[in-house]
């Protein structure tokens, strides 16, 4: 099997629910829905032959120079989590059909699943760590929009900035890890990292690299002091709460330990860190989830807690404690599921999450409170369930450490984390469905809810009792398959470290047995105790903290950060263009100044390279050029005349273009300078037609002396560079553009082949240029007066009819003249770059002799949404030249070419450049129509406001 095939249903299915769910809720959640159980049935048909020890991998080049590649790798432990994010991803949909409102968007709903789901599968199916820290960061991002699906709601909206802010910083916090961690591994393929622990962690840097990828593990994963932002974001619709504590976003840290434990383990650093780390958060979560009076927020804490006995077992490094991480892994996504799942249906029946309301449910949601009981005692590890296996294991392995203090404060530590667990597991269950009647419900007959919520509950309350019952023969192999994974594979010598497992539910009387018992009775005294009169309820946790909670410490953190960020802006950027400009080429000068100060006295100022005479025209364009720009700096006000005077800067820049031999740029900047020119003159309608004396003489002396400093310092640094003989590498490409790209026009070659990243780069620049001004200036309309200071109407007719004749003759020709420039580009000089910018200008004529209306019309772009979508084309056509290279095993945007026999043409050459100069061409006429439609709208004279477009601006 192929892994990507796993992968491409994913990327279906972030769309296919959007554009569903506009038209049937039921389709939307089908498509999701099949999309996941399609990616579960493909995961489910390589588990034998990753289970009996395999692994698929694949692997594409992507930027080979930088180590980047589209590395995959299925083994043990990567389709664990995969199952789990299938599988349970498949419920989750489910239920959600049931749980979402009519007025809830579906559509957006169930895309926004789909992108995380597919980020998850990515990071755990990532065999490159850059690839992986990629992935990461797209589960932060579609994590927040789930987080913040509830728009309307300000605790959303602050809950998922807040994950976003902790999560996005802990991964950036990764990205450097992963880049430390390949730079001293010298490859960034985990599998290739396999069995060199000793070698990559004797490295200097290994200490920063485990400290970053460790504090992106535990933001992500929520362990003490980061745990904060997890219970915050319970504003989000229960379905996503489900989804994101059981198997998914909070087991991204979880799995990214396992994944690395080969390479990071036995350090002592690595497993120290995690097992304080884990420690304290189990224990200290445990407490305070009893204390939470919402059933959500009782439940973000429980899971925190868990999540920090996985990560203190990582710590605790024995192959046993690998093997009891894996196994929590598997059964905490089942009782935690089924819990958050219970909970979204007591809000959705009864209206309200708040314990101390709630109560007396069981005879009225039978079913509930059945699954409820179920999924509660496995997370309280009571027997019979699959937690209480899980759990022992802990208690044996915390048992099995040396002799010393450690041995001593573990066992306690772990104890009293259980009976923590017991004890606000009690609470959910009881006060609930058993404590007395509930007060003050919002919905006044609460019941059971419709199989689509209560089926998913249901199977999976059964899978804690069936693997509670029966552990060695569900879940043996996968728990043993996945450990030998943490521990490295066969690689490392897993095999000869792991001991066979004993998934038992009897292991006879023993200290662990008798640490759960103390666990057991000791979380049911504590909570009879804080219900006596019903104190608990009374209790507050956010009281016991006071200024020291997460979110009072973060919400502090982020005043001061927006505060100190706001005074440093001010002072290097007080609102000043000049000051701004002044700042930043007074310290540019300074940098010319110290270099050229180095140089004095050391080396003469004119090397040994002969000079050429410089011809008359030379001189005439020199002074062509400094006359324009003297007369664009005294007339700098009158901005009519400025943008004349640049036009003529650039003029002659494209005659020393040509007179240099290089038609192609002379080409490009003529072309360039007429479209911009006339830009520019249509933005002068919303200014007035001088500018105002903003500033003193004495700025003026500053800013001439910082320009002439700056101007003389480039112009010595260019005469010192280009008087001597210097090294080029103009001859790789004058030899290569022919062999390797398919074309004699060199500079045509760099831009759709060997730079093809840049000029990729440049068109989507272009692209998002046009696309803001267009959202800026779409349905506005200037203000000025109908009439001009002379007492003349404005009017958009007139034109001469030498000019109208003039414009029908030049458009055809120019299309023709276009499509010969764009198929010669490639050997002569010439490309889609240039025609474009020909085929814009002789739109620009008809723009200007027929007037917007009529040109808008005629091209159907009236609005822009055409042009957007010219836009989008272009963009795409060029993106998938690139991504076409990349499936045949080539780098992005590598060209292919060959000169087939054609009848009656003879031999064509043809090159696959020329469908990414295509993808060029429709982008620079796509932006620079859509800008001059936009401009030319917004400059009419005042009218009415128009009604809003579809879709907002």
């Amino acid at each position: 099997m192929l892994i990507w095939i796993i992968v491409l249903p994913l990327l279906a299915g972030t769309v296919m629910p959007l554009w569903l769910g506009a038209r049937s809720r039921l389709a939307a959640a089908v498509s999701a829905g099949g999309i996941a159980a399609l990616v579960l049935a493909l995961l489910l048909s390589a588990a034998p032959q990753v289970l009996a020890g395999g692994q698929v991998l694949y692997s594409l080049p992507w930027v080979p120079d930088l180590g980047l590649s589209l590395s995959l790798r299925l083994d043990a432990l990567s389709l664990l989590f995969a199952l789990l994010i299938s599988g349970i991803g498949v419920l989750i949909v489910i239920y959600a059909h049931g749980y979402l409102g009519r007025d809830d968007p579906a559509g957006k709903f169930f895309s926004t699943m789909m992108l995380f789901m597919a980020a998850m599968l990515g990071v755990v199916l990532s065999d490159n760590v850059l690839l992986l820290a990629v992935f990461w960061e797209l589960t932060s991002i579609s994590s927040f929009l789930l987080v913040g699906y509830w728009s309307h709601r300000p605790d959303a909206r602050a809950g998922a900035r807040q994950a976003l802010a902790v999560t996005g910083g802990g991964g950036l916090a990764l990205l450097g890890g992963m880049v430390l961690l390949g730079q001293i591994a010298g490859t960034y393929d985990i599998s290739a990292m396999l069995g060199r622990a000793a070698e990559i962690q004797a490295q200097p840097g290994f200490g920063w690299a485990l400290a970053l990828i460790l504090l992106g593990c535990f933001t992500k994963s929520a362990q003490f002091p980061f745990h904060f932002w997890l219970p915050d974001a319970m504003a989000a619709p229960t379905p996503v709460s489900a989804y994101l504590h059981s198997a998914t976003m909070v087991k991204a840290g979880i799995f990214l330990l396992m994944r690395l434990n080969p390479v990071l383990a036995g350090s002592g650093w690595f497993e120290g860190a995690c097992l304080l780390a884990g420690l304290v958060t189990c224990l200290f979560a445990a407490w305070v989830a009893l204390f939470k009076h919402d059933l959500k927020g009782l439940l973000a804490y429980s899971t925190v807690s868990h999540l920090g006995l996985v990560v203190a077992l990582i710590g605790l490094g024995s192959p046993l404690a690998l093997a009891a991480a894996v196994f929590h892994v598997i059964n905490h996504a089942s009782f935690k599921a089924a819990l958050f799942m219970t909970a979204g249906i007591v809000d959705h029946e009864t209206g309200t999450r708040d314990l101390r309301r709630l109560g007396g449910l069981a005879a009225l949601m039978p079913w509930t409170a059945t699954l409820a009981l179920i999924a509660g005692a496995a997370m309280a590890g009571v027997p019979l369930t699959n937690g209480f296996l899980s759990k022992e294991m802990f208690f044996t392995e915390v048992v099995a450490v040396p002799q010393g203090l450690l041995s001593l404060i573990l066992p306690l530590v772990v104890t009293l984390a259980g009976a923590g667990s017991v004890a606000y597991s009690l609470r959910l269950v009881h006060d609930t469905f058993w404590n007395g009647p509930a007060r003050d419900l919002p919905v006044a007959h609460p019941h059971d809810p419709p199989w689509a919520m209560r089926g998913p509950v249901l199977l999976l309350a059964v899978i804690c009792l069936a693997v509670g019952l029966l552990p060695a023969l569900l879940a043996g192999p996968m728990v043993y398959a996945a450990a030998l994974s943490v521990l490295g594979g066969p690689a490392v010598g897993a095999a000869a470290r792991l001991p066979e497992l004993h998934l038992s539910l009897w292991h006879g009387l023993n200290l662990p047995l008798a640490m759960s018992a103390l666990a057991l009775g000791g979380g049911v005294w504590v909570y009879a105790r804080l219900m006596r009169g019903r104190v608990l309820h009374r209790l507050e946790s956010e009281a016991l903290f006071g200024r020291w909670t997460g979110r009072a410490m973060f919400e502090r953190s982020m005043a001061t950060l927006w505060s100190g960020a706001g005074q440093f802006s001010l002072a290097l950027d007080p609102g000043s263009l000049q000051r701004h400009l002044a700042w930043i080429l007074g310290a540019t000068a300074l940098v010319l100044v110290g270099a050229l100060w180095d140089i004095t006295g050391q080396v003469p100022w004119t090397g040994g390279r002969p000079l050429l005479p410089a011809p008359l025209m030379a001189w005439a364009v020199w002074l062509l050029a400094l006359g324009a720009s003297w007369a664009l700096v005294h007339q700098h006000r009158d901005r009519l005349a400025a943008v004349v005077w640049v036009g003529v800067v650039g003029l002659a820049t494209s005659l020393a273009f040509l007179a240099l031999s290089a038609p192609d740029l002379a080409l490009t900047q003529i072309s360039v300078e007429v479209a911009s020119t006339v830009l520019m003159l249509m933005a002068l309608a919303f200014l007035p037609q001088h500018a105002p004396l903003e500033s003193s003489p004495a700025r003026r002396w500053r800013d001439g002396l910082i320009a002439v400093l700056c101007g003389l310092g480039v112009g010595l640094l260019a005469w010192f560079i280009m008087t001597r003989d210097h090294e080029s590498i103009s001859w790789y490409f004058l030899q290569a553009a022919q062999p390797l790209g398919g074309g004699t026009n060199v500079v045509n070659v760099i831009l759709v082949d060997f730079r093809g990243y840049d000029t990729f780069g440049e068109i989507n620049v272009l692209a998002v240029a046009a696309l803001g001004a267009w959202a800026v200036l779409e349905g506005f309309y200037s203000r000025r007066a109908a009439q001009d200071t002379s007492g003349r109407r404005w009017s958009a007719g007139g034109t001469s009819p030498l000019l109208r004749t003039a414009a029908a003759v030049v458009l055809p020709l120019a299309l023709a003249y276009t499509l010969y420039i764009f198929l010669r580009g490639h050997n002569l000089p010439g490309g889609g770059f240039i025609a474009g910018l020909i085929t814009s200008l002789a739109l620009l004529l008809q723009y200007m002799v027929l007037g917007q209306t009529q040109v808008d019309a005629l091209l159907r772009a009236a609005g822009g949404e055409r042009l957007v979508r010219l836009l989008a084309w272009g963009l795409a056509i060029a993106g998938m030249t690139g991504l076409g290279a990349m499936l045949l095993g080539h780098p992005f945007l590598t060209s292919a070419f060959g000169h087939p026999i054609l009848p009656v043409l003879g031999e064509l050459p043809l090159a696959t450049a020329a469908l990414f100069d295509l993808g060029v061409y429709l982008t620079v006429v796509g932006a620079t129509l859509l800008m001059v439609s936009t401009l030319g709208a917004a400059g009419r004279p005042s009218q009415p406001a128009p009604a809003a477009r579809k879709g907002g601006a």
